[in-house]
């Protein structure tokens, strides 16, 4: 057991995470002796490992795919987004108790807070593409951000109506073929599914609908601009990519582990550019 604190990102896989990079990036420039690893278990194995997390001489961890719901059923207590997500993507120990939290959402409202202020407009109305974990974290955070209606739509609009009760009574589901409905009114648009990535097909929208105003912003970092975001920045709306999201929910994390609240800084996004592009 190493004599500094050390900190894990806990997937299935996790060889392509590139929160190591992120935080041992920190590590160095705060002049913290500590470390970060990457620590790839299985799910039959993912209890026996948390478990055993703190004797392993971990002092917390990062959570991604595909344990974030088995972390929230483990911890002795959760943070008031993992609590109402039913999912953690940060774990931390307290007088030797398990806490978890997540961070999704804080690090989705910070990256468009700093990428493109004034984001919010009028707060009337943001349309949420998908259904899955980052749809759901995406609208309980505009929910709380105070936008009077959060419409969540998706190809299959049952899962849409599970998702839009995140986002509180601001919250409306519709199938994919509704976008249009919305989008007049949208402050915002979120491209919160897998489709843009590479080696996925693009996401299929029209977005001629969307007003002058209107920001678009999508989850995804590999690739920076996806067909998504290159059709709404040819229609000359501004854009944010997903990696500052990735930047900005990895920084409670740090510091609840180091002690010190890390900056986002460009260093570091050119640093993680550099390795997207390797």
């Amino acid at each position: 057991m190493s004599g500094f604190p050390r900190a894990c990102v806990l997937g299935w896989p996790v060889s392509q995470s590139r929160s190591p990079l992120i935080h041992n990036h920190w590590l160095a420039t705060y002049g913290i002796a500590g470390g970060y690893e990457r620590a790839e278990i299985t799910p039959a194995d993912f209890e026996g490992f948390v478990r055993g997390l703190g004797a392993a001489g971990f002092v917390g961890g990062n959570v991604t795919v595909p344990h974030k719901e088995a972390a929230f059923r483990l911890v002795d207590e959760a943070d008031a987004s993992a609590a109402d997500l039913g999912a953690v993507n940060t774990l931390w120990f307290e007088d030797g108790r398990l806490f978890g939290g997540n961070t999704d959402g804080v690090g989705f409202l910070a990256n468009l807070d700093e990428a493109a202020p004034g984001w919010e407009g009028e707060r009337k109305l943001a349309a949420v593409i998908g259904a899955g974990g980052a749809a759901r974290a995406v609208a309980h955070a505009l929910g709380k951000r105070g936008f009077e209606r959060v419409a969540v739509v998706n190809r299959t609009r049952e899962k849409a109506e599970a998702i839009a009760p995140l986002a509180g009574r601001a919250g409306v589901a519709g199938g994919l073929d509704d976008l249009w409905r919305f989008l007049p009114d949208a402050d915002l648009v979120v491209n919160a599914t897998s489709l843009g990535m590479a080696g996925k097909g693009a996401l299929e929208v029209h977005l001629g609908e969307l007003p002058e105003r209107a920001v678009a912003t999508d989850l995804i970092y590999v690739p920076l601009e996806t067909p998504f975001l290159a059709d709404a920045r040819a229609r000359g709306l501004r854009t944010v990519d997903g990696l500052g999201m990735l930047l900005h929910q990895a920084a409670p994390g740090f510091e609840r582990w180091f002690g010190v609240r890390p900056e986002v800084t460009p260093e570091l996004r050119a640093l993680v550019v550099a390795d997207i592009g390797s």
